[in-house]
Formats: structure tokens, sequence, C-alpha cells
């Protein structure tokens, strides 16, 4: 895929809540990822990835092995965070 960088992030109620009750640790690694996201959405250590099923036209990416952030994309450079969370949880 090609390189697409984000500009604006808007993060969901939803997201926000599920975002603090995730242990420091984990805060610091979605900071981290989201840097790598903002550089380009479709960074290979992201693994984004569209949705089907119930949450076709949201989007995906890996927090790590276990975590992942559900987005939709606004425009070419705007997205909103939807959600995150474990695999299981997000996906139930």
């Amino acid at each position: 895929m090609p390189e697409r960088k984000i500009k604006k992030i808007e993060y969901s109620p939803r997201f926000l809540r599920s975002f603090v009750k995730l242990p420091v640790g984990l805060q610091q690694r979605v900071r981290g990822q989201e840097n790598i996201f903002k550089a380009n959405a479709f960074d290979i250590r992201l693994k984004t990835h569209k949705l089907q099923g119930p949450r076709a036209g949201e989007w995906s990416y890996s927090v790590d092995y276990e975590y992942r952030i559900v987005f939709a994309f606004r425009d070419r450079e705007e997205v909103i965070y939807f959600d995150i969370g474990t695999h299981d949880e997000l996906y139930r």
C-alpha cells in the first residue's frame, strides 16, 4: 500500500474510556504506535487492514500482539479512533 500520512486523529468517547483503563505501559505503547501511524497509516509494523462483517467500512491496526485500534478514515489525512481492545473484546 502507498504511504499515507495522518494529520488529525479524533478520539471517540468509547476509545477514550477504553484507553484510560489500560495499564500505563500499554498506554505508552499505544502512543508509540500512534506516532508510526501518523507518519504512515500503512506502515508494515502496524498490520493495518480493512474489517469485514458487522464492522465493514472500518479499519484496524495492531498495538501489540493482543491489542488493536479500530478506526475509520474521515478523509485522506484525518481519522477517528472508535475503540481499542483485544480481538475478542472488539469483535464479539
